[in-house]
This record gives structure tokens, C-alpha cells and sequence, in this order.
């Protein structure tokens, strides 16, 4: 798994789906929200779409 560097969205591919932009394989800490509308840890990280994510991302 790779993660964006901008949005930590996790994926498999060297470029976000999401956003854009470059993706690196070094990242830690996993993040699954499954609703962003309810989560508190969410909007407090700006995640509007439900998904696997990173908390770290170099």
C-alpha cells in the first residue's frame, strides 16, 4: 500500500484517485473511517470520504 501525500488516502497506485498527487510507500499509522459525517477524529482531520488512511505520511 502506498499513501498520498497531500490527502493520506491509502491505495496501490503512484498517484491519488482522489486528489492527484504523488502517493510514497513510507508512511505509518492506519486509519479506517467508515463514516465521516459522524466521526469526530474525521472532521478534526479534514476527511470528508469514507476510507483507509494514514496519520504519518513522509
Amino acid at each position: 500500500m502506498k499513501a498520498c501525500t497531500q490527502c493520506k488516502r491509502l491505495t496501490t497506485k503512484d498517484v491519488c484517485d482522489v486528489c492527484g498527487n504523488p502517493t510514497s510507500d513510507n508512511w505509518s499509522g492506519l486509519l479506517i473511517i467508515t463514516d465521516p459525517e459522524e466521526s469526530d477524529l474525521a472532521k478534526e482531520l479534514n476527511i470528508e470520504l469514507a476510507g483507509e488512511y494514514c496519520l504519518i505520511v513522509r
